[in-house]
């Protein structure tokens, strides 16, 4: 039986009364700075079935986010717990873990990531109310302003957006904006929740939620950080070899000394270094985006890196480029996609991502399907999947 279904999410009914109490509560939200008020405040959150919560945070200069700020609404009360004072995340663990009250989010990657390092859990179940506008056809990436203004009318907040929220003290306008964007969450979950039901797709969203929490809890794989490299399509096998290579070893650093990757060898410095098998370290001098402090720190490495590859003989499969009769394919392929999603109201992109039907074009509809092309998608797309069964691998019309 569905989540969503078997459980009982008792919320106000909504009304103006309603959202002026929320409103309100983000005026005046209770702040939790030591471990006895988030011990208290936990008393109230195990009466909720379902709580709202958001995080700030800031990512400039580390590879971890560093949490500065965690908001929660049950929809009357908005409490926001400092994470840097002591004694304040083993409750808000327990929080995220326990399974009879549902964490609502909206748009939670990054807040499930720096929850997952901060505090060491991700919040089960899970809710993701960006998911749900997009299934109910509205844009794939509606954020939390424009979602409150079309469910409710209301118009908030966005100035402190790029607020420093790791600084202290706080100011009173950081706090009005961090509560604003929790105060009404349950309010819009309930609007969104009536529509998924009347729909039938309520059974979406819990598939949807489940998913984002399988990918946000496995590991990050070092292997596969090349992948996220604007470029490597150009690359050859050993050159790709040789780029999977460096990106790992620099995600381990990145990660050993928390700073961005760019800090460390900037992506435009690898693709060359791969591009052009530099094995010498006089060879990187050419490596304009390569800063000499780094090439001083690194050439070492970088260099044994790429001469160790070579000596393998490793190379990786070249990313495909399609051929005139794929292209035709992928084409039409994309308009059947676009017109069942017309059919359904969402955006395309919501059903099928260009890479998942680029790899159907590739590799046919045989099981496993790619990415999230299983369950209610394969669902909605069986006729689209049945009529472009078998890849496409020549040229010849």
């Amino acid at each position: 039986m569905s989540l969503f279904k078997k459980r009982n999410l008792t919320l106000p009914e909504l009304t103006d009364q309603t959202l002026d109490t929320a409103l309100a509560a983000a005026d005046r939200p209770i702040m939790l700075t030591t471990g006895a008020q988030v011990a208290r405040a936990a008393k109230a959150w195990r009466r909720a079935d379902l709580l709202a919560l958001d995080t700030e945070f800031v990512r400039e200069r580390t590879y971890f986010a560093e949490l500065g700020l965690v908001q929660i609404s049950d929809g009357q009360t908005v409490w926001l717990l400092d994470p840097l004072a002591e004694g304040t995340l083993p409750p808000l663990r327990e929080l995220l873990e326990d399974p009879g009250i549902t964490k609502l989010f909206h748009s939670p990657s990054e807040d499930l990531d720096v929850l997952a390092n901060t505090v060491g859990a991700l919040p089960v179940p899970l809710v993701d109310s960006q998911l749900a506008c997009a299934m109910l056809g509205q844009p794939l990436q509606l954020g939390y302003h424009k979602a409150a203004e079309w469910l409710l009318g209301l118009e908030v907040d966005k100035d402190q957006t790029r607020s420093n929220w790791c600084a202290r003290p706080l100011k009173p306008a950081q706090l009005r904006y961090a509560a604003l964007d929790v105060c009404v969450l349950p309010q819009m979950w309930q609007i969104l929740r009536e529509q998924l039901q009347d729909k039938g797709r309520l059974g979406w969203l819990e598939e949807d939620c489940a998913r984002v929490i399988d990918a946000a809890a496995r590991p990050a794989d070092p292997s596969t950080a090349w992948q996220r490299i604007k470029g490597a399509g150009r690359l050859d096998g050993q050159a790709l070899a040789i780029l999977s290579a460096l990106a790992a070893w620099r995600e381990g650093v990145a990660r050993e000394r928390n700073r961005p990757r760019g800090f460390i060898i900037p992506d435009g410095a690898l693709l060359t270094i791969a591009s052009r098998r530099m094995t010498e370290p006089e060879q990187l001098i050419e490596v304009e985006s390569l800063h000499p402090r780094a090439r001083q720190r690194h050439q070492a490495t970088l260099n044994r890196l790429v001469q160790d590859v070579l000596d393998s003989g490793e190379r990786l499969p070249e990313i495909p480029r399609a051929t005139p009769k794929q292209r035709k394919r992928l084409a039409a392929l994309r308009d059947a996609v676009a017109n069942k999603a017309r059919a359904l109201d969402i955006e395309p992109a919501l059903l099928a991502s260009r890479k998942e039907l680029e790899q159907l074009v590739y590799e046919g509809t045989q099981p496993p399907l790619p990415g999230r092309l299983d369950g209610w998608r394969a669902d909605c797309l069986d006729d689209v999947l049945t009529e472009f069964a078998n890849p496409v691998n020549d040229e010849e019309e």
